[in-house]
């Protein structure tokens, strides 16, 4: 009687178990469906696309590689991706460098400074500010004719005359991007950067300190080599965003990428082939081009990593 009792129990249970799961299900199908639409689906169709000929409307003509071999023959696009590095390569020096700055301020055991969380939020306000907003905050504040930047360096003596400083020079133009950007993500590194300095064991800093090892010791022997893991991710991820920066160029040089395409990055030229010249097929084949670039940049980043954890 009792194992009979025990087996109907055990068979009660496993049907409430299999009523849970089931419920569960139904309660992620929503997400399961919503993902798989936008994210999952989207995915295929566009690698599906890269070996066509399709304007987004009309026929779709399968034409294979042809996209990708004009991809990489494509010096425009090239081009592209060459500024993109360059703005890129500022942004991440400027970002990186002002970040581990700061960390090394706000972590020294000798000079602690107060306030560490209201700097921290005044340090990420500006990644939380619409990329819009920046843009048009900067368009004004480094206006030629009128800007705020002009009129205080010529009142300083700094300057003579106005500079151009967005439709002017290239390069310049594509400093300011850099600049700007970096100025809208160092928050992000520097909280980054404290968390990862935190987390190593205090008993090093304490250590170092007794023995009266200065300042730029305990920096070069103690913090860089345990911070590299942390630096390297920061450098990843934002090497990740930038190969992909759109917004703030699109939005700064008026949506022509001038001066002289200098602000015309890859993104902002995948934009231009799929919905202004309606090349579909081949601004498919470019996505796909740019996220194996960016794949191979990473591999690379995680074998340094690799090797320098060894």
């Amino acid at each position: 009687m009792a194992a009979h009792m025990k087996k109907a129990g055990a068979a009660k249970s496993g049907g409430l178990v299999s009523r849970r799961d089931r419920a569960g299900i139904w309660f992620c199908l929503p997400f399961v469906l919503v993902f798989v639409t936008f994210n999952i689906y989207p995915v295929f169709r566009t690698l599906q696309m890269s070996f066509m000929n399709y304007k987004g409307f009309g026929a779709e003509t399968f034409v294979w590689f042809d996209n990708y071999k004009r991809a990489f023959q494509d010096r425009l696009f090239w081009d592209a991706f060459l500024n993109t590095l360059k703005m890129w390569g500022v942004n991440i020096v400027l970002q990186l460098g002002l970040a581990l700055l700061l960390t090394i301020i706000f972590n020294d055991m000798k000079y602690r400074m107060k306030g560490l969380s209201i700097y921290r939020a005044l340090f990420y306000l500006p990644n939380l500010i619409a990329c819009t907003s920046v843009a048009f905050l900067f368009k004004t504040l480094l206006d030629w004719k009128f800007g705020s930047v002009n009129q205080i360096l010529m009142k300083m003596g700094i300057i003579a005359q106005p500079i151009n400083w967005l439709t002017g020079d290239g390069l310049t133009a594509q400093m300011i991007v850099g600049v700007v950007g970096a100025w809208m993500w160092f928050g992000n590194s520097f909280i980054m950067l404290m968390a990862g300095v935190q987390g190593i064991d205090q008993t090093y800093f304490e250590a170092a300190n007794i023995d009266g090892a200065n300042r730029w010791k305990v920096f070069t022997k103690i913090t860089m080599p345990l911070l590299r893991p942390i630096m390297l991710y920061v450098a990843i991820t934002s090497l990740i965003g930038g190969l992909q920066l759109f917004d703030l160029p699109y939005l700064i040089s008026g949506t022509t990428g001038q001066p002289g395409r200098s602000l015309y990055t890859a993104v902002f030229y995948l934009y231009t082939t799929a919905f202004k010249n309606n090349q579909m097929g081949y601004a498919a084949a470019l996505a796909f081009v740019l996220f194996l670039i960016i794949s191979v940049f990473c591999a690379i980043a995680f074998k340094l990593m690799n090797r320098k954890e060894d």
